[in-house]
Formats: structure tokens, sequence, C-alpha cells
């Protein structure tokens, strides 16, 4: 290894390592931007979403982090002992039951429109929460080791989803059930990590019944 001539060539070299450090350091916190004030987009969207759930937030849902969906965060981390900035980091993404969306969609644009077309066929007339709940379910389907690990693997799987057999998935897809596809793929999961649901007016299995519930939205049980 050179040694420096002198210290002022070394002060310069360390300088410019310093600089390019900084550099590399910025780009890596830009990948992992926050939503806040000037935010806009799908996440910022299931924030207010989520908010207005729990009681929060009475603006519309637009996808632009305004003054409103500001104070709305703060009083939401006040309520759940956060540091009320009004910046959804991942404390707070992680006490509203979200997940970041700083890495790139693992989903397809294709495959978004499937969920919407299962979520819009399987939850029709059903409150908007247990929509995204319906969704939740498919995707929670992919991580458990029951169930084919794959969207398509899951929706297609033989006597999953009445709807493909009845040919309901083949109606037109409603609004909400494409903004729920999405929430659901954002994170959101009001089913509790539900991996069943079913409608108790409706269903004709004996062992559906067996499944423990962990929650009801609108004519839907959901269990594990």
């Amino acid at each position: 290894m050179k040694h420096f001539k002198n210290n002022k060539t070394f002060k310069f070299v360390s300088a410019f390592i310093i600089i390019m450090i900084a550099a590399l350091l910025t780009q890596s916190f830009s990948v992992m931007s926050l939503s806040k004030y000037g935010s806009s987009g799908s996440e910022v969207r299931s924030i207010q979403t989520r908010l207005t759930e729990l009681g929060y937030f009475s603006g519309k849902v637009d996808g632009i982090f305004g003054s409103q969906t500001k104070n709305a965060v703060i009083k939401f981390q006040k309520d759940y002992g956060l540091t009320a900035d009004g910046i959804v980091g991942s404390n707070t993404l992680k006490a509203l039951k979200l997940k970041s969306q700083s890495s790139p969609n693992k989903f397809t644009q294709s495959e978004i429109s499937l969920l919407a077309r299962i979520i819009s066929a399987e939850s029709r007339g059903e409150p908007y929460t247990g929509q995204v709940a319906v969704g939740a379910v498919i995707l929670n389907r992919i991580d458990h080791p029951s169930f084919p690990n794959t969207l398509a693997g899951v929706i297609y799987q033989p006597g999953a989803f009445s709807c493909i057999n009845d040919g309901q998935v083949n109606e037109a897809v409603s609004e909400s059930a494409k903004r729920a596809a999405q929430d659901a793929i954002n994170g959101w999961d009001p089913s509790g990590g539900a991996i069943y649901y079913y409608n108790p007016a409706k269903s004709t299995s004996k062992w559906i019944f067996s499944r423990p519930v962990i929650c009801t939205i609108g004519a839907h049980r959901f269990c594990s």
C-alpha cells in the first residue's frame, strides 16, 4: 500500500471517501422513504383507509398526504404512544398493521387484477373492510404451508372458490374490489391472519364450522 506524499493529499482523499459514503447512504434512505406531508400514492391511500377505519380520518381517501392526513396521523401516534411527528415510519406502519411499500411489488398487474376479480365475486355487497379481509385471506394462503405458494395457485386450487365454477368471477369488477386488492397487497389484514372465511347463512360444509373463528365482518366469518 502506497503512502500519501503529504497530509494535504490524505485529507483530500478522506474527504472524497466521506462524500461518496454520504451519497450512498442518501440513496439508501431514499429507497426507504417515508410517507409524510406532500407524499402521494397507494401507500398513502392505504394509510388514509386504515385511519378512516379506526376513526381518525374523515377526509377523502385520495392518496394525497395533506394537512388533514397529517393531523390524523399525529392523533393516532399520540394515542398509540408513538413519536407524534405526523410522519408514517416503520413503527407507525406497524401500529396501523400495514406493510411498507419501499420494496418492489412482488405481484404483477395481471395478478392484482385477478385478485380484484376474486374479491369482487366473493364479497359483492360486503362492507369495504370485509372485501379487504377476503383479499388478505387469499394472500395469507400463499405463505401458509397447506396451500399453493403462488396467487394463481391459491385462486385456482380445485374447490377453493365457488365463483370460479359458477361464473361469477367473470362478472364486472367493482371499483371497491380493485382498491381492496391493493390495500390487501399493501399489508392491511382485517381478518387477523385468517386462512378461511365463510358465510354461515350459505355454507353447507360441517368442516368449515369447526374452524376457530378469528373475527366476523359483515356476513363472513374469518377463521384460522
